[in-house]
């Protein structure tokens, strides 16, 4: 090996060391990581000192970039909270008052030595009921992080700890991923359809949640491929799913669950006077000047075929409502449009 290359290996392996000296990780990690790269300059003459150092490098980046000291400030504003809530979300009264009697706990113990462990609330609803958009209002109301894990077709327990670096092409979890996303260690992370795994998983995957759940475990989860224990007891988490029965007793006691009941045709149409329908004009570049829907039309906007027990047929129906309009608009067939109950047949989308 020439001298070249010899001070090319060793400026690769000094700036791995500048990024581990200069990083806020815990001093165990440290001092692995140091182990890593000791490890590394003996290799730097032998032929595996190429794929080691992607390894090794590999492993630092995820370890230096995990948010092992950085945590956002909460804001526990109850009336602002509750304004936000209401924003994005029609009814729901049970789940926003834990979520209010919760911040008010973490108002009275702020700086204090006794801090509430945060609510594990589980929704449990049919499709299209505001479960999984919930979490993101939640994330606005607190002022945290937000990071979504989906459960849907989770085939082995691993993709939650991650693999351990013996194995080639090893990689963290989805929750240190979410992490690093999140960027902060105190993120609201979302356990999205935790009923809906692949069932020669499930029981692994049941045990992993027993784990992310408990307050008393998840103070050090391991990551497989980290090999480090993470402290997840300041993490906000909320899971949802469409129904408990393949959710195992030890998951479930661990959360409150919290069912999330259907809408009624009121319900929906206040739903989609004052929160969709806003929503999807601005989307399509529509005003209120493009638009007016007779009241009386509403029970059939809101149940063209049939009953739905979410809003996301009303949802489409809405914006099918919307596309023609802006399509009429960009045709020069008017600026203004006047839905009555001879016209509303020709704006409702057909299936």
């Amino acid at each position: 090996m020439t001298t070249a290359q010899d001070n090319i290996l060793f400026d690769e392996i000094q700036k791995l060391k500048a990024k581990v000296d200069a990083a806020l990780i815990p001093q165990g990690l440290r001092d692995k990581a140091d182990d890593m790269i000791t490890r590394l300059s003996r290799m730097a003459k032998y032929s595996g000192y190429s794929g080691e150092y992607e390894k090794t490098s590999h492993y630092i980046d995820w370890i230096l970039n995990l948010p092992w000291q950085l945590a956002t400030t909460d804001n526990l504003d109850l009336t602002r909270a509750r304004q936000i809530m209401d924003k994005h979300h029609y009814g729901m009264d049970n789940v926003k008052e834990r979520i209010l009697q919760f911040m008010a706990i973490l108002n009275l113990t702020k700086g204090k030595q006794e801090v509430s462990r945060a609510p594990i609330l589980c929704l449990v609803g049919l499709v299209g009921t505001g479960k999984t958009t919930f979490g993101y209002a939640l994330a606005e109301v607190m002022g945290r992080r937000f990071a979504r894990i989906p459960f849907g077709g989770m085939g082995s327990s691993l993709d939650l700890r991650g693999q351990s670096r013996l194995h080639a092409d090893s990689e963290p979890g989805q929750v240190i991923k979410a992490l690093r996303r999140a960027g902060s260690n105190n993120p609201i992370i979302l356990l999205d359809e935790i009923d809906r795994v692949s069932d020669f998983a499930r029981a692994d995957i049941m045990g992993v949640l027993v784990e992310l759940l408990d307050p008393e475990q998840n103070k050090g989860f391991s990551d497989h491929y980290i090999d480090y224990p993470f402290n997840l007891s300041n993490v906000l988490f909320l899971a949802t799913c469409n129904n408990t029965r393949d959710i195992s007793t030890a998951v479930l006691d661990r959360m409150e669950i919290v069912q999330m009941p259907s809408y009624t045709d009121d319900e929906k149409i206040h739903i989609a006077r004052e929160y969709i329908l806003p929503n999807v004009m601005k989307k399509s570049g529509l005003t209120a000047q493009n638009l007016t829907i007779e009241e009386n039309l509403w029970p059939k906007i809101v149940r063209p075929l049939g009953y739905d027990s979410g809003i996301r047929t009303l949802e489409r129906t809405i914006k099918g409502i919307c596309q023609i309009i802006a399509k009429f608009v960009v045709e020069g067939k008017g600026n203004h449009f006047y839905l009555t109950e001879d016209n509303i047949k020709q704006f409702l989308p057909t299936w």
